[in-house]
């Protein structure tokens, strides 16, 4: 079975990188390989997500998305789930829902493989909800381990920003 899922995988990223196809044609494409699995399949609706939110269809995404994560997703694809499901989300305007959603992926996350995706889009949110310090404060945080020189001194600023010393 594993064998038959990464064929499959394979072929959805090939589809993925086809700069050729235009969102309908990417979205049929995505569409025919995702039946071969059947309407229930956790990827299977995952990808059928990500190619309708990739093609500006968020409405139609969101359910999907939905769906894909109440079916059992392996915990990278529901991490990426969660964070495209949240920003299809403040997308639609639906900002607090959005930030409720990241706010928890971030704090699960710390420390894993998606932690600066999460961080990324739970940044994002928390710019689209007027708060851009604590945005800021998240982005930094996210930033300072990548940096070649001054990561304590961000690390700091960033904590600083979350919390501010009293003058």
């Amino acid at each position: 079975m594993a064998d038959l899922i990464d064929d499959w995988q394979r072929r959805v990223d090939a589809v993925w990188r086809d700069r050729t196809l235009d969102d309908a044609a990417r979205i049929a494409a995505i569409d025919a390989l995702a039946a071969e699995l059947g309407d229930t399949h956790p990827v299977a609706l995952f990808e059928r997500a990500g190619v309708r939110d990739t093609a500006g269809a968020e409405l139609d995404a969101e359910p999907l998305y939905r769906a894909a994560l109440a079916a059992g997703l392996d915990p990278a694809r529901r991490t990426r789930a969660v964070i495209q499901l949240a920003s299809t989300v403040r997308n639609l305007g639906r900002v607090e829902e959005a930030l409720g959603m990241l706010r928890d992926e971030y704090a699960a996350t710390r420390g894993g493989a998606l932690a600066d995706e999460a961080a990324a889009f739970y940044a994002l949110a928390l710019a689209s909800s007027g708060d851009a310090v604590q945005a800021a404060s998240v982005a930094l945080t996210a930033l300072a381990p990548h940096l070649t020189l001054y990561t304590r001194s961000v690390t700091g600023y960033a904590a600083e920003l979350r919390d501010p010393r009293p003058q």
